[in-house]
């Protein structure tokens, strides 16, 4: 079995020589790891009290939790046991084996495309930590139920489950997301990693613009496998870059490389790569679209991003890659964005933005935009 690599990733020596910021950037790093645990232990201590629900966002002076069968679930037990990794505090695995549990119910869930994020991140993590062989078989029976969502003849794993209700056979939608529910399947190998190459496969084909920024949504017949539409759900409109998106896709595909060693996955993360690093702003954190004239930051988007760069310089030797992601991190370590200790609703990073279109999540902490900046922080500092 392969060895599972979420955060830890073997990315070669800079050769820091005089140190300079890179040092800097590192003590800036450990001290906003520092925030987190406090941040995440803090959150642990009141979401004990919620039977059954992990936390979402806070907002309007209050913290919003979730169920388990909420696509978001994953990343707060995630987020501990990155945190435990880094930490050794016997307290942090506690508390991420009791709320990774509360996602054992996932095992058996057709429901969602989401299963990526919200087993691997908390079971994936936690097995890679432990080997404890409850956590793998949870992760298998996972990939089982996700593979159910695989039309052979798109070659695409269904994103929702709505669409045009007068002809629901021509709106079999995939989502860019997607690409993140991959490393589950790829880790357990055989169909199921057959699955994941025959996704990213399509998703290059239909995905991306000549640009190489993403659709948001494509949608199929599912009956013969042609594109029928290709459309946003986040974005400003159909034809922008909604930032979050594209962080997906950079990340999806860098991890496919990683997972596969096939090229042609390395070719195109380093083709979003390069057309997303010219658009960033001044301080490095997206907009919530690239191509909205409405400004609120999504600092996941950043977060995500950055963590996807760290690895794919790794690959890449390409020091643009990296010197991105530090100004990423360096942005996301600022007052700017790393909330202080006791606030936020104790999550970590401020200014995310979830859906803006629909006015919800907007300009608020978000658990996975936590979980990408912790991970982050961790492939930095084993540079």
């Amino acid at each position: 079995m392969k060895k599972i690599l979420l955060t830890l990733v073997v990315i070669g020596t800079l050769g820091l020589a005089g140190c300079g910021g890179r040092c800097a950037l590192k003590k800036e790093l450990k001290q906003a790891l520092a925030v987190a645990v406090e941040q995440e232990k803090a959150q642990a201590v009141r979401m004990e009290g919620i039977e059954g629900k992990l936390p979402q966002t806070y907002e309007k002076g209050e913290v919003r939790v979730a169920s388990p069968y909420n696509w978001i679930s994953g990343f707060f037990p995630g987020a501990l046991w990155l945190l435990y990794e880094y930490t050794g505090d016997e307290q942090l695995r506690t508390y991420a084996d009791e709320f990774t549990r509360r996602l054992e119910v996932l095992k058996d869930h057709t429901g969602t495309h989401d299963l990526g994020f919200m087993v691997f991140c908390s079971y994936g993590n936690a097995y890679r930590l432990t080997g404890d062989p409850y956590y793998k078989s949870i992760i298998e029976q996972a990939a089982a139920s996700l593979a159910t969502r695989f039309n052979p003849t798109v070659g695409c794993i269904r994103s929702w489950n709505t669409g045009r209700k007068e002809n629901p056979e021509l709106d079999f939608m995939v989502i860019i997301d997607n690409m993140m529910n991959l490393e589950m399947l790829e880790w357990c190998g055989g169909k199921y990693a057959d699955i994941a190459r025959r996704h990213a496969d399509t998703t290059i084909k239909n995905h991306f613009r000549e640009d190489n920024s993403s659709y948001h949504v494509v949608a199929y017949n599912e009956l013969t496998g042609e594109v029928t539409d290709r459309r946003t759900a986040q974005g400003r409109s159909d034809d922008s870059a909604w930032s979050r998106g594209q962080s997906w896709g950079l990340y999806g595909y860098t991890m496919m490389y990683r997972m596969t060693q096939d090229k042609k996955y390395l070719d195109q993360a380093v083709k979003i790569a390069d057309y997303l690093i010219p658009r960033l702003p001044e301080d490095a954190i997206p907009n919530w679209d690239y191509d909205a004239a409405e400004q609120s930051k999504d600092s996941s988007a950043g977060a995500i991003m950055a963590s996807a760069l760290i690895e794919l310089y790794g690959f890449t030797q390409n020091e643009t890659y990296l010197a991105t992601a530090e100004r990423q991190l360096h942005s996301l370590c600022s007052d700017a964005y790393l909330a202080p200790v006791g606030e936020n609703g104790n999550f970590v990073l401020m200014h995310g933005v979830g859906h803006y279109m629909a006015g919800s999540e907007v300009d608020v902490p978000l658990s996975y935009g936590d979980y990408y900046f912790i991970e982050a922080a961790m492939r930095y500092l084993a540079l």
